[in-house]
């Protein structure tokens, strides 16, 4: 179904190929996962698939590709796309029309489709997704996650015989995340679908696929092969479960939490103290300070009389399903939504009536897609700006250990300081931006889902960068539906649901009894107090 062969790809102006000798094979109906770090060539890798490297981005291209029995370097990619259906990292990079219901009929229209097949398409579509309700609704009114739901249900409308996708739950609550993952399953066993997907959340991923392909980078050569047997032979270091089992020895490999409770029940449990057993206690104002907040959209409610504070020092992670708020409470806090009723302080002042740009001088707030804070030359360039922009570029000796060049190295980005950054990978673009937002040192973060496109070292980067900010004093309120960052970072957890905050607690509180959004530590050893892998070896 999928073949290369030898196939070399560097992009234009490149000193080094992004993929080198690259051979594989995907057979019909294969579910297949593409791993590695960040900028290791797995978008490049997809991309190929249907014919968008090289024909839109340029660069030379060597070797054999072969797809469904067709050339992609050398088909039209009109041809690839009846063939090939692709949903991109940045899904809004897609969107052509103003309706879900439009969107998702917008490609049967261009294929001419009969009007009667064209509605039961739409229709089945609709109903995969679970996006029936949002059908009439704008899609500048979509959370993130809801887009991201939208693009793959219009890959799926044309029934193609292949689906791409790059980073598919990226943006995706667990539960919202394991039904896409359950409908491309049933997709790919009852009807034979090929499927092939980057993901850096493998915890997600890996029970569902049957083949994993590892790019390592640089002049390693990649390992493909049934999932278990490549990760026996990859040091890939991340996922919980896959960490505590080799720590432990579990064999064979667990990849699901139900195969894990085979060992862990086994097994003496731990005896995990919560470092975090109670919510800490601040005698001072909050930095940030949220009371009675509403806010509508096209006169529909989205937050209702939301009440929240976040105190220096602490990091409070904010979570909940996708279409829940969350992202509009970020934009409420900076001035980016107006409120319909409702009060935020920022260092004790209203922000009611300020300018957006007065709010981020001391407020940094990192979007959910990234490229809305990139447009400078260069990475280093992106961060002078900032400093420019507050008057900061010129101060002697000011922000010494947040400088550009030093905060670049901290993200591991210290050999792309002269590269353009929208040229980067999804999460080297997410780790500029989030440079460019901590660069002038806000005495509070809003981040919103930062690990998007981050593989685990990066996570792992992040989280100690968010834990020395803490410790110098700033507040930090983070979205994520990455439940293990939020168990390895956070000091408070909150729950939002249809609008309001339904539950704040410690994390061992709210997410060791969470059903939805437990970590997977905690649904091995469910009473525990463990969270992470580090948790259950520190207590042995």
């Amino acid at each position: 179904m999928i073949t290369f062969r030898h196939i070399t790809y560097t992009y234009p102006e490149a000193t080094r190929p992004t993929l080198r000798d690259l051979s594989l094979h995907l057979p019909e109906a294969a579910f297949a996962l593409v791993v590695g770090p960040s900028g290791a060539g797995k978008s490049t890798l997809l991309r190929c698939v249907n014919g968008l490297t090289p024909h839109f981005s340029g660069g030379t291209l060597a070797g054999e590709l072969i797809v469904n029995g067709v050339d992609p370097v050398r088909a039209e990619p009109r041809v690839m796309s009846r063939r090939v259906g692709f949903v991109f990292q940045d899904p809004e990079a897609q969107f052509v029309v103003d309706r879900v219901e439009d969107e998702i009929a917008f490609a049967l229209e261009n294929a001419a489709l009969p009007r009667p097949e064209m509605r039961v398409r739409v229709e089945e579509a609709l109903d995969l997704l679970d996006l029936a309700p949002l059908r009439q609704r704008r899609l500048d009114t979509l959370s993130g996650g809801e887009r991201q739901r939208v693009a793959i249900a219009a890959a799926l409308a044309l029934r193609p015989r292949i689906l791409v996708l790059d980073e598919p739950t990226s943006q995706l609550d667990p539960q919202s995340a394991a039904d896409v993952l359950h409908a491309l399953m049933r997709l790919n066993s009852d009807l034979g679908l090929t499927v092939l997907l980057a993901e850096h959340r493998l915890e997600r991923v890996l029970p569902f696929v049957d083949t994993l392909i590892f790019l390592p980078g640089g002049d390693a050569a990649p390992r493909i092969g049934p999932t278990r047997a490549v990760l026996r032979e990859i040091d890939l270091s991340g996922p919980p479960l896959v960490t505590l089992g080799r720590a432990l020895g579990w064999d064979p490999l667990p990849l699901t939490v139900k195969e894990g409770l085979a060992f862990s029940r086994a097994a003496a449990p731990p005896e995990c103290p919560s470092p975090k057993p109670t919510v800490k206690t601040f005698q001072t104002t909050p930095y940030l300070n949220v009371r009675n907040l509403d806010v509508r959209y096209d006169n529909r409610p989205v937050l209702r009389g939301v009440s929240l504070a976040v105190h220096s020092g602490e990091i409070v992670a904010l979570m909940g399903r996708n279409g829940a708020g969350k992202s509009t409470l970020l934009k409420a806090l900076v001035g980016l939504v107006k409120p319909r009723q409702g009060r935020i302080d920022v260092r004790g002042r209203s922000i009611a009536g300020r300018e957006v740009f007065d709010v981020c001088r001391f407020v940094g707030y990192l979007p959910q897609d990234p490229n809305a804070l990139l447009f400078a030359e260069t990475v280093e360039e992106e961060l002078l700006i900032t400093l420019r922009n507050h008057g900061l570029a010129q101060q002697p000796g000011a922000h010494d250990s947040l400088s550009p060049t030093a905060l670049l190295r901290r993200l591991g980005l210290a050999d792309k300081t002269a590269a353009y950054p929208r040229d980067l990978s999804a999460g080297e673009r997410q780790r500029v931006a989030l440079g460019a937002v901590t660069v002038t040192r806000p005495g509070a973060l809003l981040l919103d889902e930062p690990t998007r496109g981050l593989d685990y070292a990066a996570k792992r980067t992040l989280t100690d960068l968010l834990g020395g900010w803490r410790a110098e004093g700033m507040a930090i309120l983070l979205v994520t539906h990455d439940v293990e960052l939020a168990a390895a970072a956070a000091d408070r957890v909150l729950l939002m649901s249809q609008g309001d905050i339904i539950a704040d607690g410690s994390p061992s509180a709210i997410l060791g009894a969470s059903p939805l959004f437990a970590p997977q530590v905690a649904r091995l050893f469910p009473g525990s107090g463990c969270l992470t892998p580090e948790d259950v070896l520190d207590s042995r």
